[in-house]
């Protein structure tokens, strides 16, 4: 295999990550929802665990993505 296929496939595989981190969203926001509306008045409560969770999952997803330039212009 030519080292330029292997760099291209390894971008693709670096970019499932991306994918992690929309399913990550998916699931911290669906989650939220559900509580809040089970229990309204602590919903404000958990705001900030929400936009924790989400910054820290966008960040991995943003990782990878990073490696996946790397790989593609840097190596």
């Amino acid at each position: 295999m030519e080292a330029e296929a292997a760099k291209y496939i390894g971008a693709g595989l670096a970019t499932i990550g991306i994918a992690g981190a929309g399913v990550g969203v998916g699931n911290i926001f669906a989650n939220y929802l559900s509580g809040a509306l089970r229990n309204p008045s602590a919903a404000q409560g958990q705001f900030t665990n929400l936009i924790f969770g989400f910054a820290v999952t966008e960040a991995l997803g943003i990782f990878s993505l990073l490696i996946a330039l790397l790989l593609l212009y840097a190596v």
